[in-house]
């Protein structure tokens, strides 16, 4: 093992320990618990070969809380806390994640120049082409998850696939072939 998987390792048991400590065991969340879901999206990323940094956000992005599960874990205002435990990178990633104004940014995020707005403050930006693949891919990985363990309706899933479709350029094979069998397992086979 390399010195930056164990530091990874490491990353993700303070993390997951982080997690406990402030409850998201005794969170319900659709499938279970919140530490479940988080845990779940994390190994869903790992499963499509993301970076580390990438994988601790999954495993964090609800730590702020979200525009679609808004209870918060941690103080955005405290954002130190979480960067300590997962890393600048990581965090700034939960930070995109959990301010996303999704009414507002979900229709344009794969355009280059779409606007994304932050809920917390309000404020528009233009992230990087990096960043929107990684706030794509997370997103994706939650919602699917969400998909596989809540008992959503027709209409939301549908409306979930036709947004990541619409997103497919951000997204990674595995991500993208992950948003295609759940494609596929909803329409039923040939009478």
């Amino acid at each position: 093992m390399t010195a930056e998987q164990d530091a990874g390792l490491n990353r993700e048991a303070d993390a997951a320990d982080l997690l406990r400590a402030e409850r998201a065991d005794l969170i319900q969340h659709p499938g279970g618990t919140l530490l479940e879901h988080l845990q779940r999206v994390h190994a869903l990323l790992e499963a499509w070969g993301a970076r580390p940094a990438l994988r601790l956000a999954g495993l964090c992005h609800a730590f702020y809380g979200t525009d679609g599960f808004p209870v918060a874990l941690g103080s955005v205002h405290r954002r130190q806390e979480l960067s300590e435990v997962i890393g600048t990178e990581a965090e700034d990633l939960v930070h995109l994640y959990a301010g996303c104004d999704r009414a507002r940014t979900y229709p344009s995020l794969h355009q280059p120049d779409g606007a994304f707005t932050d809920r917390f403050t309000g404020s528009v930006s233009r992230p990087s082409p990096r960043q929107r693949r990684d706030f794509a891919e997370l997103t994706v990985a939650n919602e699917l998850d969400v998909i596989r363990t809540a008992a959503l309706d027709g209409s939301q899933i549908t409306e979930l696939l036709d947004l990541f479709a619409a997103w497919r350029p951000l997204l990674s094979a595995a991500a993208s072939l992950a948003v295609e069998e759940t494609a596929r397992r909803r329409v039923p086979p040939p009478a």
